[in-house]
Protein backbone atom coordinates (compact mmCIF):
# COMPACT_ATOMS: atom_id res chain seq x y z
CA UNK A 1 0.00 0.00 0.00
CA UNK A 2 2.63 3.02 0.72
CA UNK A 3 4.53 1.94 -2.06
CA UNK A 4 1.25 2.25 -4.56
CA UNK A 5 0.89 5.66 -2.67
CA UNK A 6 4.45 6.87 -3.90
CA UNK A 7 3.89 6.04 -6.95
CA UNK A 8 0.76 8.15 -7.39
CA UNK A 9 2.82 11.00 -5.28
CA UNK A 10 5.35 10.83 -8.25
CA UNK A 11 2.95 10.59 -11.00
CA UNK A 12 1.28 13.68 -9.49
CA UNK A 13 4.44 15.65 -9.57
CA UNK A 14 5.31 14.51 -12.69
CA UNK A 15 1.76 15.78 -14.06
CA UNK A 16 2.33 18.92 -12.23
CA UNK A 17 5.96 19.40 -13.85
CA UNK A 18 4.58 19.26 -17.80
CA UNK A 19 1.65 21.47 -17.07
CA UNK A 20 3.94 24.30 -15.45
CA UNK A 21 6.30 24.23 -18.63
CA UNK A 22 6.48 27.87 -20.12
CA UNK A 23 4.50 28.46 -22.80
CA UNK A 24 4.99 31.87 -25.04
CA UNK A 25 2.28 33.83 -25.48
CA UNK A 26 1.45 37.05 -27.58
CA UNK A 27 -0.23 40.41 -26.60
CA UNK A 28 -3.52 40.24 -28.51
CA UNK A 29 -5.16 43.65 -27.28
CA UNK A 30 -4.39 47.10 -25.61
CA UNK A 31 -7.07 49.12 -24.29
CA UNK A 32 -7.06 52.48 -22.22
CA UNK A 33 -9.36 54.70 -20.47
CA UNK A 34 -9.32 58.45 -20.47
CA UNK A 35 -10.86 59.77 -16.78
CA UNK A 36 -11.29 63.16 -16.51
CA UNK A 37 -10.10 64.51 -13.08
CA UNK A 38 -12.63 67.46 -12.25
CA UNK A 39 -15.37 68.25 -9.44
CA UNK A 40 -16.79 64.69 -10.39
CA UNK A 41 -14.33 62.62 -8.52
CA UNK A 42 -15.30 62.08 -4.99
CA UNK A 43 -12.16 62.12 -2.05
CA UNK A 44 -11.65 58.67 -0.60
CA UNK A 45 -11.85 59.51 2.84
CA UNK A 46 -8.88 57.48 4.09
CA UNK A 47 -6.38 59.18 1.37
CA UNK A 48 -8.08 62.44 2.53
CA UNK A 49 -7.25 62.18 6.05
CA UNK A 50 -3.56 61.05 5.41
CA UNK A 51 -3.05 63.75 3.15
CA UNK A 52 -4.55 66.96 4.82
CA UNK A 53 -1.82 67.59 7.31
CA UNK A 54 0.68 67.24 5.05
CA UNK A 55 -0.98 70.12 2.88
CA UNK A 56 -1.67 72.36 6.11
CA UNK A 57 1.62 72.73 6.63
CA UNK A 58 2.43 73.07 3.11
CA UNK A 59 0.26 75.90 2.95
CA UNK A 60 0.71 77.67 5.89
CA UNK A 61 4.53 77.76 4.82
CA UNK A 62 3.79 79.01 1.80
CA UNK A 63 1.54 81.71 2.84
CA UNK A 64 3.74 82.80 5.21
CA UNK A 65 4.55 86.76 5.30
CA UNK A 66 8.06 87.31 4.41
CA UNK A 67 7.60 90.83 3.14
CA UNK A 68 5.39 93.66 1.80
CA UNK A 69 4.75 94.91 -1.08
CA UNK A 70 3.70 98.75 -1.02
CA UNK A 71 2.51 98.72 -4.95
CA UNK A 72 2.35 96.40 -8.11
CA UNK A 73 5.49 94.81 -9.15
CA UNK A 74 5.04 94.20 -13.00
CA UNK A 75 6.94 93.22 -16.38
CA UNK A 76 4.25 95.52 -18.34
CA UNK A 77 5.51 98.74 -17.14
CA UNK A 78 8.44 99.67 -18.71
CA UNK A 79 9.50 99.74 -22.39
CA UNK A 80 13.41 98.71 -21.58
CA UNK A 81 13.23 97.84 -18.67
CA UNK A 82 10.31 97.00 -15.63
CA UNK A 83 10.01 96.65 -11.70
CA UNK A 84 9.42 93.34 -12.07
CA UNK A 85 12.40 92.39 -14.15
CA UNK A 86 14.79 94.75 -12.54
CA UNK A 87 13.73 93.23 -8.93
CA UNK A 88 14.51 89.66 -10.08
CA UNK A 89 17.65 90.93 -11.59
CA UNK A 90 18.62 92.81 -8.60
CA UNK A 91 17.56 89.88 -5.99
CA UNK A 92 20.23 87.43 -8.29
CA UNK A 93 23.09 89.76 -8.26
CA UNK A 94 22.31 90.45 -4.30
CA UNK A 95 22.53 87.38 -3.52
CA UNK A 96 24.04 85.29 -5.89
CA UNK A 97 27.38 87.20 -6.01
CA UNK A 98 28.73 86.22 -2.29
CA UNK A 99 27.87 82.66 -3.16
CA UNK A 100 30.51 83.19 -6.25
CA UNK A 101 32.86 85.06 -5.07
CA UNK A 102 33.28 82.92 -1.85
CA UNK A 103 33.62 79.85 -4.63
CA UNK A 104 36.08 81.59 -7.11
CA UNK A 105 37.47 85.05 -5.58
CA UNK A 106 35.61 86.70 -8.56
CA UNK A 107 32.67 88.89 -8.40
CA UNK A 108 29.75 88.85 -10.82
CA UNK A 109 29.74 91.82 -12.96
CA UNK A 110 26.16 92.00 -14.54
CA UNK A 111 23.57 90.11 -14.80
CA UNK A 112 21.34 88.63 -17.60
CA UNK A 113 17.87 86.72 -17.43
CA UNK A 114 14.51 86.55 -19.71
CA UNK A 115 11.29 88.72 -19.96
CA UNK A 116 9.39 85.31 -20.64
CA UNK A 117 10.67 83.77 -17.58
CA UNK A 118 8.44 85.85 -15.18
CA UNK A 119 4.79 84.62 -14.93
CA UNK A 120 3.01 86.57 -12.76
CA UNK A 121 3.17 89.73 -11.28
CA UNK A 122 3.45 90.76 -7.68
CA UNK A 123 0.55 92.38 -6.32
CA UNK A 124 0.38 95.56 -3.74
CA UNK A 125 0.57 93.74 0.10
CA UNK A 126 1.78 90.58 1.35
CA UNK A 127 4.38 88.77 -0.04
CA UNK A 128 5.01 85.14 0.43
CA UNK A 129 6.88 82.18 -0.74
CA UNK A 130 4.03 80.88 -2.45
CA UNK A 131 4.44 84.72 -4.94
CA UNK A 132 8.30 83.24 -5.45
CA UNK A 133 6.45 79.94 -6.66
CA UNK A 134 3.85 82.21 -9.27
CA UNK A 135 6.46 84.79 -10.55
CA UNK A 136 9.16 81.88 -10.85
CA UNK A 137 7.30 78.98 -11.25
CA UNK A 138 10.32 76.73 -13.15
CA UNK A 139 13.21 75.13 -11.44
CA UNK A 140 15.71 77.45 -13.41
CA UNK A 141 18.66 77.65 -10.77
CA UNK A 142 21.68 80.43 -11.50
CA UNK A 143 24.94 79.87 -13.59
CA UNK A 144 27.43 82.33 -13.93
CA UNK A 145 29.38 82.59 -17.05
CA UNK A 146 32.70 83.78 -18.08
CA UNK A 147 32.50 86.17 -21.57
CA UNK A 148 34.95 87.64 -23.67
CA UNK A 149 34.26 91.41 -24.10
CA UNK A 150 33.07 90.97 -27.78
CA UNK A 151 30.98 88.34 -26.57
CA UNK A 152 29.18 90.46 -24.13
CA UNK A 153 28.73 93.13 -27.15
CA UNK A 154 27.04 90.57 -29.18
CA UNK A 155 24.78 90.09 -25.72
CA UNK A 156 23.91 93.80 -25.56
CA UNK A 157 23.08 93.95 -29.19
CA UNK A 158 20.83 91.59 -28.62
CA UNK A 159 19.06 92.76 -25.76
CA UNK A 160 19.12 95.93 -28.18
CA UNK A 161 17.16 94.09 -31.04
CA UNK A 162 15.03 91.81 -29.01
CA UNK A 163 12.53 94.67 -28.17
CA UNK A 164 12.04 92.93 -24.73
CA UNK A 165 12.93 94.10 -21.72
CA UNK A 166 14.76 91.46 -20.51
CA UNK A 167 15.58 91.89 -17.25
CA UNK A 168 19.09 92.86 -16.26
CA UNK A 169 21.46 93.88 -13.54
CA UNK A 170 24.74 95.61 -13.21
CA UNK A 171 24.83 96.98 -16.48
CA UNK A 172 23.61 99.94 -18.12
CA UNK A 173 23.20 100.79 -21.32
CA UNK A 174 22.02 103.92 -23.26
CA UNK A 175 20.59 103.66 -27.52
CA UNK A 176 19.85 106.71 -29.20
CA UNK A 177 16.89 107.36 -31.20
CA UNK A 178 18.22 105.16 -34.57
CA UNK A 179 18.70 102.22 -31.99
CA UNK A 180 22.40 102.36 -31.82
CA UNK A 181 24.95 101.91 -28.95
CA UNK A 182 25.35 105.31 -27.30
CA UNK A 183 27.08 104.07 -24.17
CA UNK A 184 28.25 100.80 -22.05
CA UNK A 185 28.79 100.91 -18.68
CA UNK A 186 29.42 97.77 -16.66
CA UNK A 187 29.55 98.02 -12.45
CA UNK A 188 29.63 102.14 -13.22
CA UNK A 189 32.92 101.73 -14.92
CA UNK A 190 32.59 102.13 -19.23
CA UNK A 191 32.96 99.15 -21.02
CA UNK A 192 36.08 97.26 -21.95
CA UNK A 193 36.33 95.24 -24.87
CA UNK A 194 39.63 93.58 -23.83
CA UNK A 195 38.76 92.24 -21.06
CA UNK A 196 36.27 89.28 -19.51
CA UNK A 197 32.79 89.59 -17.42
CA UNK A 198 31.70 86.88 -14.96
CA UNK A 199 27.43 87.17 -16.10
CA UNK A 200 24.99 85.63 -13.82
CA UNK A 201 22.42 84.02 -16.25
CA UNK A 202 19.76 80.81 -15.55
CA UNK A 203 20.74 77.22 -16.56
CA UNK A 204 18.01 77.38 -19.19
CA UNK A 205 19.49 79.96 -21.11
CA UNK A 206 23.06 78.81 -21.49
CA UNK A 207 21.54 75.66 -22.56
CA UNK A 208 18.27 76.46 -24.91
CA UNK A 209 18.49 80.32 -25.43
CA UNK A 210 17.25 80.02 -28.42
CA UNK A 211 18.43 83.05 -30.45
CA UNK A 212 21.05 83.60 -27.83
CA UNK A 213 24.01 82.23 -29.60
CA UNK A 214 25.87 84.06 -27.64
CA UNK A 215 26.31 81.99 -25.30
CA UNK A 216 27.63 79.26 -27.67
CA UNK A 217 31.16 81.48 -26.89
CA UNK A 218 31.19 80.74 -23.31
CA UNK A 219 34.58 80.48 -22.08
CA UNK A 220 33.51 79.34 -18.50
CA UNK A 221 30.45 78.48 -16.41
CA UNK A 222 29.74 77.56 -12.75
CA UNK A 223 26.67 76.63 -11.71
CA UNK A 224 25.91 77.46 -8.24
CA UNK A 225 22.83 74.98 -7.67
CA UNK A 226 20.86 78.50 -6.32
CA UNK A 227 16.98 78.04 -7.95
CA UNK A 228 16.22 81.82 -8.43
CA UNK A 229 12.95 81.13 -6.84
CA UNK A 230 15.35 80.43 -3.69
CA UNK A 231 17.31 83.60 -4.02
CA UNK A 232 13.86 85.31 -4.12
CA UNK A 233 12.57 83.60 -1.34
CA UNK A 234 16.24 84.08 0.53
CA UNK A 235 15.67 87.69 -0.36
CA UNK A 236 12.01 88.35 1.07
CA UNK A 237 12.93 87.32 3.89
CA UNK A 238 15.85 89.04 4.52
CA UNK A 239 13.76 92.95 3.82
CA UNK A 240 11.21 94.66 5.21
CA UNK A 241 9.23 96.17 2.25
CA UNK A 242 10.47 95.70 -2.03
CA UNK A 243 11.35 98.44 -3.51
CA UNK A 244 11.35 98.20 -7.47
CA UNK A 245 10.81 100.55 -10.11
CA UNK A 246 11.72 101.40 -14.00
CA UNK A 247 15.19 103.33 -13.76
CA UNK A 248 17.70 104.19 -16.36
CA UNK A 249 19.79 100.76 -16.39
CA UNK A 250 18.52 100.43 -19.99
CA UNK A 251 17.03 104.00 -21.86
CA UNK A 252 16.40 105.04 -25.24
CA UNK A 253 17.79 108.83 -25.67
CA UNK A 254 16.00 111.54 -28.35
Amino acid sequence: MILKIKHFVVFITIIQIVSCKNENGSLSRITAEQISIDSTLTAIDSIESYVSPFRKRINEVLDSTLAYAPQMITKVDGTYNTSAGNLMADIVLSEVNPIFKARTGHEIDFVFLNHGGIRAIISSGNVSARTAYEVMPFENSIVVVELKGETVLKLVDFLINSKRAHPIAGIQIIIDRTDQLKSLKIQNEPFNKNRNYFVATSDYLLTDGGDMIFFQDTLNSSNTDYLIRNAMIDHFKKVDTLKSTVDERFIKIQ
